[in-house]
């Protein structure tokens, strides 16, 4: 579905990205871990159109898209949901949710997917004219999660999306990740909890200061020496049981 080959991108003259290459299929929950400045988010700016990559290609479904606008990349069927959320917080819940699907026209099919997104979050539902920005994090963070599948996304880009969150609310969104990814959306994700992430995953990602380093299936990649001493804190012990 995706790939990424010999990816190179720049802030300014800062060399971000060292050559990545990535893949995603259909039908797959792949990760992308590494510490802080490790070029993942940058990775999903990359795909999403935001960055331009300065060398190699990114292919969606067969064709070329790195000298597409957002705009044109969404239409495609790519969808970012950003780290920090980024709901528009004077607007309302239903607003927020109405203006991820801003590039869509068809109304029947809208208010279905409407629907779709209250059955995974019942919460937005009970309070559609409540503002975004009075929501707490984990409430926004459904809210952002619920208006990128708004656009109704063929590959679900996403970046950190427990970050902040209280430890019973990341095992909610957990469960909401691999609810979407079981109605037929492939996801790319990038996640601090490495071990949460894993155990979500088929495949795994390890990405060190612009490159890839690692690759692999998610078990094996949660067996690797290096994987447990450096994201999981040496442990083997599992974050869930096998999905």
């Amino acid at each position: 579905m995706l790939e990424l080959s010999e990816i190179d991108a720049h802030y300014g003259k800062i060399r971000v990205l060292k050559g990545i290459s990535l893949s995603v299929k259909d039908g797959e929950i792949v990760t992308l871990i590494g510490a802080n400045g490790a070029g993942k988010t940058t990775t999903l700016k990359v795909i999403s159109g935001i960055l331009r990559p300065t060398a190699g290609t990114v292919n969606f479904l067969g064709k070329r898209m790195d000298h597409l606008t957002s705009k044109e990349i969404v239409r495609s069927g790519v969808c970012r949901v950003p780290e920090g959320r980024h709901v528009f917080p004077r607007m309302t819940i239903l607003e927020n949710l109405q203006m991820g699907a801003y590039l869509r026209r068809e109304k029947a099919e809208m208010a279905r997917d409407m629907e779709e997104v209250f059955e995974h979050f019942p919460i937005l539902k009970e309070r559609p004219g409540q503002l975004a920005g009075t929501l707490s994090g984990g409430e926004q963070q459904m809210l952002a999660i619920g208006r990128g599948l708004m656009s109704r996304p063929k590959l679900f880009l996403l970046d950190e999306p427990s970050l902040g969150l209280a430890p019973l609310m990341i095992m909610e969104i957990a469960r909401i990740i691999l609810e979407i990814f079981k109605r037929g959306t492939t996801i790319l994700l990038i996640e601090q909890n490495a071990r949460m992430a894993l155990n979500l995953s088929h495949r795994a990602y390890v990405m060190e200061t612009g490159k890839v380093t690692l690759e692999g299936t998610a078990k094996d990649l949660m067996n690797h020496e290096h994987v447990r001493k450096a994201y999981l804190g040496g442990s083997r012990r599992r974050w869930r049981e096998e999905k």
